[in-house]
């Protein structure tokens, strides 16, 4: 069987997800449409390089990333790195004839995203953004029953994600509140999950009316470079800086078929975890998706008998998108890795198949183009269109 060896640029906790990923496709997918090779592993230092290879089950380690780009070894590069250093990885990686995964958002800015977008069509290779959330089985039905024509034509798409771990003024000033890192906040952190998820089910966005929010203005200096998610709060009398990053983003949406939606992004709800949810609603029937519930859609169909009329929850499993791969009962279980395992299968079976891969560079490029519209949209309060 073909192996392909993979270099993963980044040893953080989004490591950890795609290392997983690579050791379970093969369990799941079997036989497997090629082997993934877990080679070299890239930290900022050989010494944070060698724990993440120990840990992750790499070959080797490197704290020099140019250098492993240029390995003649290496068919993949998996860029795990904060998001300013995305565009110069995959573009040297792209000259390098590399094939190329990397961790949404692709990149900080619509700029900054096209000339990454350049260099992989220019190199020929096969290139990923890792919005992993729209492999989700119960996502997946749902794009089957709207292709299908199960609700009708798509009138409408309501989207959120709210989560609360840095709703607590002493969450640290990780790189996520930087915007020279990270290019926005709540906005290009889950925000664009959301995204992903109104094109993928309903299709391009052509305008955007933004409204974006920053709650909390300072935060304590982190200490170190690894990123907690706001699990370590800072306590007595320490050092504060800025943040310059949107809190909380609301958008009001237009797509190019004539559907109207609106999506909002938070990371200060109180209460809420990884609460990322769609409504969908078409002229015979509507969806619901809770992320939070995720091996269950809810379905309303117009045509059911009026005294049974209403939202009926289908538990996914063998008989749903992926279903034969995973688990063989139906709500037995699936998690964040699972969706991180599918992903991989279907990145290396476009390299392996020469097929197209979705989403690609240009979806993350299309992503980030509406994302820095709703930022203007914010910024002048006006309707601002992306196409």
């Amino acid at each position: 069987m073909r192996k392909l060896n993979v270099a993963m640029i980044g040893g953080g906790f989004m490591g950890k997800a795609h290392s997983l990923a690579y050791a379970g496709m093969p369990m799941f997918f079997w036989p497997a449409p090629a082997l993934p090779q877990r080679k070299t592993v890239v930290d900022i230092n050989d010494e944070l390089a060698k724990a993440a290879a120990d840990r992750y089950g790499f070959e080797s380690y490197s704290s020099d990333w140019r250098r492993v780009v240029e390995d003649p070894e290496i068919d993949i590069i998996d860029i795990v790195t904060p998001n300013n250093s995305h565009a110069e990885i995959a573009i040297a990686a792209a000259k390098a004839g590399k094939h190329i995964i990397c961790e949404k958002p692709l990149a900080r800015t619509g700029e900054e995203s096209k000339r990454m977008l350049d260099a992989v069509t220019e190199a020929g290779v096969k290139h990923m953004v890792a919005f992993n959330y729209r492999r989700t089985p119960a996502v997946a039905l749902a794009k089957k029953y709207i292709e299908e024509g199960a609700i009708g034509k798509v009138l409408n798409f309501r989207g959120t994600y709210l989560q609360d771990w840095s709703a607590d003024p002493a969450s640290p000033l990780s790189w996520r509140f930087r915007k020279d890192i990270a290019g926005s906040g709540a906005l290009g952190d889950i925000g664009t999950h959301v995204i992903d998820f109104a094109r993928y089910l309903v299709g391009e966005i052509t305008e955007v009316m933004g409204v974006a929010s920053t709650f909390i203005k300072e935060r304590p200096i982190q200490s170190g470079s690894v990123d907690k998610l706001g699990t370590v709060k800072a306590s007595g009398d320490v050092k504060k800086e800025a943040v310059d990053v949107d809190d909380e983003v609301s958008t009001l949406l237009r797509f190019e078929n004539g559907a109207v939606g609106s999506i909002e992004a938070t990371r200060n709800a109180w209460g809420r975890n990884n609460f990322l949810t769609f409504e969908i609603h078409g002229e015979t029937g509507s969806i619901y998706f809770n992320y939070e519930r995720r091996d269950e859609l809810q379905v309303c169909f117009s045509n059911d008998p009026s005294d049974r009329r209403g939202f009926r929850t289908i538990y996914t499993g063998p008989n749903h998108p992926y279903g034969e791969a995973l688990w063989p009962i139906p709500a037995l279980g699936i998690g964040y890795t699972e969706t991180k395992i599918i992903e991989a299968h279907d990145f290396i079976s476009a390299i392996v198949n020469d097929t197209d891969v979705s989403p690609n560079f240009y979806d993350g490029y299309r992503i980030a183009v509406i994302s820095d519209a709703i930022i203007e949209s914010a910024n002048s309060e006006k309707w601002v269109k992306t196409i």
